[in-house]
């Protein structure tokens, strides 16, 4: 790779980003990061079914060393800092903003064990066997090489060391998409959530792929869980849209219409959302798969 993405600083070094991944590398460097940095709380208010599940599925002891991949703004490395206070977390993350927040959060709560790196996971430098417990919320979909990245993250963890992530399955299953994608449909062009198997949410929605790529990595006794959860995703209609389409996603969408066009789309979404709408806010489904695996 002869050029290195773009982050809020300055080019990242261009041996911390796989050759594959520029785009993912500026796309969270840029107005991606960006947004979940103003909406931290809010993401971890979507997580708050799953988070618990995934920290629970990863066996994190007192003394625990661990590596959270695509750690974002920090919310699972803080979880796992509290899990293992004895021990030492860090969280590894192309996004500059992301990391920053992680910093910030991890020194407000005290939990000087609980560092960070600015790197890409598929090839960062971890000395080997150096990971009691490799974890990942919703991080591990974006590798360009997956097949290399579980390699490189099996090395990193010791004999018998311990796998355990989230990622989506398939998109029809995922209401929390499927439902603003079909009220916006008739008003802006939907994003091209990139081909079967290409880095993307979506990547990893196969068992069977996630257990080929696992087993090829050195990976044993690999278990995937279903997991049916609502998502909360605003504390009204209102509150639900704002956050939506303030996503650097939708922003791209309602760019390339008119207002008026834009206008009907936002109410479309809104009248879709309040149809959501419950004592704890509007929910929309969500489907994951919570894989957990040894390292052999």
């Amino acid at each position: 790779m002869s050029q290195g993405a773009t982050g809020a600083d300055g080019p990242l070094p261009p041996d911390e980003v796989a050759a594959g991944n520029t785009a993912q590398a500026q796309a969270w460097n840029g107005a991606d990061g960006q947004y979940w940095v103003r909406y931290r709380e809010n993401l971890e208010e979507r997580y708050r079914r799953l988070t618990p599940r995934l920290m629970a599925a990863a066996g994190i002891r007192a003394d625990s060393r661990v590596l959270d991949v695509g750690c974002g703004s920090g919310g699972t490395s803080l979880a796992a800092g509290r899990a293992a206070p004895e021990g030492s977390v860090l969280g590894v993350d192309l996004s500059r903003p992301m990391l920053a927040e992680a910093r910030q959060q991890a020194a407000a709560a005290g939990l000087s064990h609980v560092t960070f790196a600015e790197g890409d996971a598929q090839i960062h430098r971890f000395a080997d066997g150096a990971f009691d417990v490799v974890l990942s919320r919703f991080g591990v979909m974006f590798f360009d090489d997956p097949r290399a990245a579980f390699h490189h993250l099996a090395r990193a963890l010791r004999p018998g060391g311990r796998l355990a992530f989230l990622c989506w399955r398939e998109l029809r299953e995922n209401a929390y998409l499927t439902v603003p994608f079909a009220a916006l449909a008739p008003y802006v062009q939907l994003p091209d959530l990139g081909a079967p198997g290409a880095p993307g949410p979506f990547s990893l929605d196969a068992a069977d792929r996630i257990t080929a790529l696992l087993g090829g990595a050195g990976f044993e006794k690999v278990s995937l869980t279903a997991l049916d959860e609502p998502m909360w995703v605003g504390t009204d209609a209102d509150d639900a849209v704002a956050a939506l389409t303030a996503m650097p996603m939708a922003q791209e969408m309602l760019s390339e219409v008119g207002e008026e066009t834009g206008a009907r789309a936002r109410a479309a979404l809104r009248d879709a959302l309040a149809a959501h709408q419950g004592p704890d806010g509007v929910t929309l489904g969500c489907a994951a798969w919570l894989v957990t695996a040894r390292r052999g």
